[in-house]
């Protein structure tokens, strides 16, 4: 089965599982092995996307799930768009 290149993660949830582990940006930044400044775009929204390495030391550094780090796609719409003719 192909492996993803890079996974799309949610920044919201980065940055409750950082406060939760009680780490400051900084201090994830290096056991990740990135800049403080790369945690804060992934946090905010900035970044979306993370190459395989750093995601997978963010998620061992956090000691979270991939359910739990990655985001969800978006919910499908009831009622599907329509066709102008």
């Amino acid at each position: 089965m192909h492996q993803p290149t890079t996974f799309e993660v949610d920044g919201d949830a980065i940055r409750e599982e950082r406060t939760r582990a009680g780490l400051r940006r900084s201090e994830l930044a290096e056991l990740v092995g990135v800049t403080p400044r790369y945690i804060g775009q992934l946090e905010t929204g900035t970044r979306l996307r993370m190459r395989r390495p750093p995601y997978f030391a963010l998620r061992t550094a956090l000691k979270a799930s991939d359910e739990r780090l990655r985001r969800k796609p978006p919910r499908p719409t009831e009622d599907p768009p329509t066709e102008r003719t």
